[in-house]
């Protein structure tokens, strides 16, 4: 029977939309919204936040960005993995963090804890969170660690988020690495970042391929670092779309010249399908800036791929 609204009506997690890209309710690529995670494999999560940024605001609008993006990914099998992942890969989407705006201070323990009751439910679903600025990986990061203890980090960024956090859990999207690395959620050692051309007053001890440097490899030799340096298990992968260059991202809060095409990006994470990741997000999307849907579309294909990546590890 054909039907409308599959995020509200499929009768199965893995059914498939009838709704015309151009309308229907708007989940994560149609999958079914609903706060029962008993059967999903994974969750996706939006984070409506754009209190911490720096510059630009409009990531608040991030996840309803991304999810409309992501509506013509259902239905046909999903490229480039060659199948419809969503008849193995039980996918939900459960809707959006509740943050009250009026409680600054109620943010980041806001997030870890909503994010831990998902994570921690009996089936242990992976969580694919949408931002929202780029503050909102510090609580995920303490959410996953709790669980998975000390993550090893692939940052994909043009920032390395290591400014002065006051020596406390600052809501600032540029200082969360400073946290986190103090407060032992990520191995400093085991954790990298890729594509950053701005300077920060500190490393925190993690490895950096620049931008410049990233453009005289190949995705696979720095693929081929990244495993090296996490060791392969227990990642967590944020991807900052201001990674991109301005020209395949305009719709972010701080873009920065001389980054990576979507194209170059999407290859990154396609060789990082091994990798043993226990929880990803994709953040900085800024529907207030974006032309036609460019970066939203940049966004929505990224999340697609982490979920690829994950189903095919899965089998």
């Amino acid at each position: 029977m054909k039907h409308n609204d599959n995020a509200f009506t499929a009768q199965d997690l893995s059914q498939k939309s009838d709704d015309r890209t151009f309308a229907g309710a708007l989940s994560f690529a149609r999958r079914k919204y609903t706060k029962n995670v008993g059967q999903a494999d994974a969750v996706v999560w939006g984070i409506p936040l754009d209190t911490a940024v720096s510059n630009r605001p409009g990531t608040r609008f991030g996840p309803r960005g991304i999810r409309a993006a992501s509506a013509i990914m259902d239905n046909d099998p999903q490229y480039p993995f060659g199948a419809y992942i969503f008849d193995e890969l039980n996918v939900i989407d459960y809707g959006d963090c509740h943050l009250d705006y009026a409680r600054q201070d109620q943010v980041a323990s806001s997030i870890e804890e909503q994010a831990a009751a998902i994570i921690n439910a009996d089936n242990a679903p992976y969580l694919l969170s949408l931002g929202g600025d780029h503050f909102v990986t510090g609580p995920l990061l303490k959410a996953h660690a709790a669980k998975h203890g000390p993550l090893a980090l692939v940052q994909f960024d043009a920032h390395q988020d290591t400014w002065d956090d006051g020596g406390e859990f600052a809501v600032d999207h540029g200082a969360f690495i400073t946290t986190a690395t103090r407060e032992g959620w990520i191995d400093p050692e085991r954790s990298i970042q890729i594509g950053i051309r701005t300077h920060a007053p500190q490393t925190c001890g993690i490895e950096i391929i620049d931008a410049l440097t990233a453009h005289t490899m190949s995705t696979e030799d720095i693929a081929k670092r990244i495993y090296e340096r996490t060791g392969g298990k227990n990642v967590y992968i944020t991807f900052d779309i201001d990674c991109l260059d301005p020209a395949y991202a305009p719709g972010t809060g701080t873009p920065v010249s001389a980054g990576f095409s979507s194209a170059w990006a999407l290859s990154m994470i396609r060789h990082l399908k091994n990798l043993d990741v226990v929880g990803s997000d994709v953040v900085e999307v800024s529907p207030p800036y974006d032309h036609a849907e460019i970066t939203s579309i940049a966004g929505s294909t990224i999340a697609m791929y982490m979920l690829g990546n994950l189903w095919e590890r899965r089998r």
